[in-house]
This record gives C-alpha cells, structure tokens and sequence, in this order.
C-alpha cells in the first residue's frame, strides 16, 4: 500500500474511534452557527457586492440569509474568518 493510502486508512482509523469516544486527545474544530446577513451588514454591502468579493453566488448567499441552507466546509472557515478579519481577507483577495 502506498505511503498516501495508510495516511487516509490512519485517518479513517482516527475518526471511527473518536465517534465512538476512544480518542480524548483528538484535535477538533467546531464552528458556531453563523449569522451570513449580519457579517454582510456590519461590512456595507448589499447581496451583490458581498457575493462577489467573497467569490459566493448570489443565489447561494440568499440560500444562507434566509436560512434555507447553512454554509459548510471552506464556505464556513471563509465566512468565520470575514466575520473576524473583514480588511484582512478583502487585503487578501485584492493581491
């Protein structure tokens, strides 16, 4: 078996064994429900402007607004970190 296979084999390994409480020292990121309206107002931006800076479709940031749908994954780090570092992360994607 290749090195990459016993790493994901490793992880799975990992991730059934914290399911089933056997992993205290497991190193987990939980985010809290996020409020996507409110970081848009606190930035000034209509729908428009804050799907487009932040790479989101419009219709998905609708989605999100009115609570049809949560973001997940990367969207969920992105709209954590916006909610923290607005600047940084507009910085960021402008260079």
């Amino acid at each position: 078996m290749s090195e990459f296979f016993n790493s994901i084999k490793q992880g799975l390994e990992e991730a059934i064994d914290y399911s089933k409480g056997r992993c205290p020292k497991a190193v987990v990121h939980k985010f809290s429900p996020i409020d996507v309206k409110n970081i848009r107002a606190k930035m000034g931006m209509n729908q428009n402007e804050f799907a487009s800076a932040f790479g989101i479709s419009i219709s998905t940031l609708r989605h999100w607004e009115r609570g049809d749908r949560s973001p997940q994954g990367p969207a969920l780090v992105l709209l954590n970190v916006v909610a923290k570092e607005p600047h940084a992360v507009l910085k960021a994607l402008a260079s």
